[in-house]
């Protein structure tokens, strides 16, 4: 049994790795300021006597004593990380200092959850650890890309000056139950359109590419990576199965057997063309690659989402 800390963990990923924490006999501290989380996802683990929920937010010092920190806290949609640009790099850099912090006093171990948007729009494929990425610094993406970044970097010299022991994984695009519907991400998006029957709108020409991670496979990957002793990355954690979001949209229609039409608008600023993991190095390092295929994945989301959509009617 770890006591474990979890800042983000009433998001989307955070909400499903408190759950599998708890479940395995962990004391768990959920810390979130309630931005894009929500009550909702955790509700169930109120009262539970290895389940501690904190409201607070990451950019000012948080003290309790921890073995372990997961260090998701971030918004991670671009409505939810350009609604607030300033706040949201103060949270990747502010955050990750008043967590490195805690780490060194507690002598904890520390993950940072990193993003495949440090690899901006990538110019090699797919992406690999070593690649430094193209990233525009100025652009309306960068307080999410260049603050993420910018964690890594403290991280790294957390680690080097005062041997904090810390692990950075690399999140690429993921989905599942727990997703915010108005979080403006494309799995999100697609499916409350399609079950709404309303138009699917595809930004650009839908030629652009994603690699689709579900919710439970990531969660095992962070897990495996905060308890690897001999590897402190980065690595890449995602699914390397490549869709263009025109196959993805028409994927989601049939499954939902909808109506729906596709709709197309102008692509936004600096957003990627392509976004694939190489994972070798997970498989090497960890053991880890993704189980649960597209389909599958897809269907318990929709599933979810039916049921979200059904009771606020």
């Amino acid at each position: 049994m770890s006591r474990i800390l979890i800042t983000g963990g009433a998001g989307f990923i955070g909400s499903h790795l408190c759950d599998r924490l708890v479940n395995e006999g962990n004391d768990v501290i959920c810390l979130d300021n309630f931005f894009t989380g929500s009550k909702d996802n955790i509700r169930h683990l109120i009262g539970n006597s290895r389940f501690e929920l904190v409201r607070h937010d990451v950019t000012k010092e948080f003290y309790a004593e921890s073995d372990q920190i997961y260090n998701l806290a971030c918004p991670a949609s671009p409505p939810s990380y350009q609604y607030n640009p300033i706040k949201t790099i103060k949270t990747s850099v502010m955050g990750t200092i008043n967590m490195l912090g805690l780490a060194k006093r507690c002598k904890a171990r520390i993950l940072q959850a990193s993003t495949s948007e440090i690899y901006g729009n990538p110019q090699i494929h797919p992406q690999t650890e070593d690649y430094w990425g193209n990233v525009n610094p100025i652009g309306i993406r960068s307080c999410y890309d260049e603050g993420k970044r910018c964690a890594e970097t403290l991280m790294m010299d957390y680690h080097r000056q005062n041997k904090v022991d810390i692990r950075i994984v690399r999140i690429f695009n993921t989905y599942g139950p727990n997703m915010d519907k108005n979080d403006g991400r494309v799995v999100s998006n697609f499916i409350v359109q399609a079950l709404q029957n309303q138009d699917i709108t595809i930004y650009g020409d839908g030629s652009q590419t994603r690699s689709f991670c579900y919710v439970s496979d990531l969660v095992d990957g962070l897990i495996k990576m905060q308890n690897n002793d001999d590897f402190i990355g980065p690595v890449n954690l995602g699914n390397p199965s490549e869709r263009s979001i025109l196959e993805f949209a028409e994927m989601i229609i049939k499954l939902t057997n909808s109506k729906s039409k596709i709709i197309y608008k102008p692509l936004p600023s600096d957003d990627p063309t392509r976004r694939r993991p190489d994972i070798s190095l997970a498989k090497e390092k960890l053991n880890w690659e993704p189980k649960v295929d597209i389909t599958e994945g897809l269907t318990k989301t929709i599933e979810y989402f039916d049921k979200l959509l059904s009771s606020e009617k």
